[in-house]
C-alpha cells in the first residue's frame, strides 16, 4: 500500500491491550540475552522488521536461539564471527547498540542498515568508540554505515557526552562491560535508563548517581533475563493524542511501561490539560501498568526539558499542539534533525500543509494551534511522522503516503487505528 486516507473519528471509548511491545526493551533483550550464563526466556517479544533485524544479527553471532511464536528462548555461547553482513534495517538503536557490544569482540563485523539509517550520523559513538582503542571505520571517516568493526582490547573511561541520548550511553556502557578497569559516563541530563535497569537486574555492578554512571567490568557472565516485554509507551502515545484531540473521547492503554523516562510526554499531554491517570501493576525490571486518557480541551505549553524523555513522541506530541488553544514552542530538540527523518522539518511541513501556522527554529518550532485542515503529507519514510499525521487525521481528515516505515515499530497500528475511525488504503 502506497497511502492511506482516514476519515475524521467521531467520539471513541476504547480499551487497547495489544499496543506494540516496547521496541527499545525488545532490542535490548535479545542483544543483552548473549551476556547471560543461562538461558534467557523473552517474552510479548516485539515482531517488526526493526526488532527482527536484531534477533536475526543475534543468530549470526552464533547464538542459539528457540522461538515458539510466544516465547523466546536464547542460549548464548559468547559472540562469534559472523558469515553474514549485520543488517540493521532502519533500527538507530540496533546499529548504535551493536557498535558498542562487538567492540571488545573477537572477529570482524559489518553492520549496515537500509538507506535511511545509512545516512543517519554515527560518529557519535565511533569517535568515543575509537578514543578508548576500539577499532572502527565506515563511511565518512566512520560517520555513515556500513560501519566495520575489528574487536579489540578496550580502556577503562571516564566520558562526558555532549548529548543526552540513550543510544550513545547504552552504547558506551556495553563496551564498558569489556575495558579494562572502571568505567563512567557522564550526560548532561538523564536519558532514557532502560540499559541500567536491566543490566542491574541481571547483576551487572552498575550505579547511577544524578547524570553519572559507574560501570565496572564483568567478572563472570550475567544471570539469564526471564522478561515479559511490556507495551511501547511510544506508541500508546499516538492513541493518547488521538483520545486528547477527539472531544468526548477515552481510551484505556493497558500493560505501558511505567518508565518515569518513558512518559514525559504523557506529563506533557496532561500539562496541556488532558485528563490522564496512571495504575501500576508490575515492576520486576520495568514499572507496568495501565494509561488513561480522556478528552478535555488543550492549551498551549512550551517543551524545553527533559527532551531526551520524549525525543521519540514529539512528532505525536505536535498534532496535539497544533489542535491547542494558543501558541506551543519546542526547544533544545535539534536531536529531532538526525532521526529517521529531520523531524523538525517533516513536521514543519506536515503542519504547514495543514494550514497551521508554524515557525521553524534550529533546534525546534512554534506552533500556532487552530483548526487543522485535510492535507496529503508525506513521511519521508519516517514512521513516527506517517502515525502522527495518520492521528491527525481524526480531527480533518487526511491522507499519508510511504507508509511501509510503520511496520518497522508498529506493524498492527492500522488494526487499532480502525477501532477509531474508517480507513481506507491505496495502492
Amino acid at each position: 500500500m502506497k497511502s492511506v486516507v482516514v476519515s475524521p473519528a467521531k467520539k471513541f471509548s476504547v480499551k487497547i491491550a495489544n499496543i506494540a511491545s516496547d521496541k527499545s526493551i525488545s532490542h535490548r533483550s535479545v542483544m543483552f540475552a548473549m551476556l547471560a550464563d543461562g538461558v534467557s526466556e523473552i517474552e510479548n517479544f516485539l515482531r517488526a522488521e526493526d526488532t527482527l533485524n536484531s534477533l536475526e544479527i543475534v543468530k549470526n553471532l552464533g547464538t542459539k536461539v528457540e522461538d515458539d511464536g510466544k516465547i523466546i528462548k536464547i542460549t548464548s555461547d559468547g559472540i562469534k564471527e559472523p558469515f553474514e553482513i549485520l543488517d540493521c534495517g532502519n533500527s538507530g538503536t540496533g546499529i548504535r547498540l551493536f557498535c558498542g557490544l562487538l567492540s571488545s569482540a573477537d572477529g570482524h563485523f559489518v553492520l549496515t542498515g537500509d538507506k535511511y539509517l545509512r545516512r543517519r550520523p554515527m560518529r557519535r559513538v565511533t569517535e568515543p568508540l575509537r578514543s578508548i582503542g576500539a577499532k572502527i571505520d565506515g563511511r565518512e571517516d566512520g560517520n555513515l554505515a556500513p560501519i566495520s568493526i575489528r574487536g579489540a582490547s578496550l580502556k577503562a573511561f571516564k566520558y562526558e557526552s555532549k548529548i543526552a541520548s540513550a543510544q550513545v550511553k547504552s552504547c558506551m556502557i556495553l563496551a564498558a562491560l569489556n575495558a579494562d578497569g572502571v568505567c563512567q559516563y557522564h550526560e548532561p541530563e538523564l536519558s532514557r535508563d532502560h540499559t541500567e535497569r536491566m543490566l542491574q537486574g541481571m547483576g551487572a555492578t552498575l550505579e547511577v548517581e544524578g547524570l553519572t554512571t559507574t560501570i565496572e567490568p564483568l567478572k563472570k557472565l550475567l544471570s539469564p533475563l526471564k522478561i515479559r516485554v511490556p507495551a511501547d509507551p511510544s506508541s500508546a502515545f499516538f492513541f493518547a493524542v488521538a483520545a486528547a484531540i477527539t472531544p468526548d473521547s477515552d481510551v484505556v492503554l493497558e500493560g505501558v511501561t511505567l518508565n518515569p523516562t518513558r512518559i514525559e510526554a504523557f506529563k506533557a499531554l496532561e500539562r496541556m490539560g488532558a485528563n490522564i491517570s496512571y495504575e501500576l501493576s508490575d515492576n520486576k525490571y520495568e514499572p507496568v501498568g495501565n494509561i488513561y486518557v480522556k478528552y478535555a480541551p488543550l492549551h498551549a505549553i512550551v517543551v524545553e526539558n527533559n527532551i531526551s524523555w520524549l525525543i521519540d513522541e514529539l512528532p505525536a506530541l505536535s498534532i496535539a499542539m497544533a489542535c491547542a488553544d494558543g501558541e506551543s514552542i519546542v526547544k533544545n530538540a535539534k536531536e529531532l534533525r538526525v532521526k529517521e527523518s529531520d523531524r523538525i522539518s517533516t513536521v514543519v511541513m506536515g503542519l504547514r500543509a495543514c494550514s497551521i501556522e508554524v515557525d521553524e527554529y534550529e533546534d525546534g518550532y512554534k506552533i500556532s494551534g487552530g483548526t487543522l485542515s485535510k492535507a496529503t503529507v508525506d513521511s519521508d519514510g519516517d514512521h513516527r511522522i506517517a502515525m502522527s499525521f495518520i492521528i491527525a487525521g481524526l480531527r480533518c481528515g487526511m491522507e499519508v503516503s510511504d507508509l511501509e516505515c510503520i511496520n518497522t515499530s508498529f506493524p498492527n497500528f492500522f488494526e487499532l487505528l480502525q477501532q477509531l475511525t474508517y480507513v481506507k488504503f491505496k495502492n
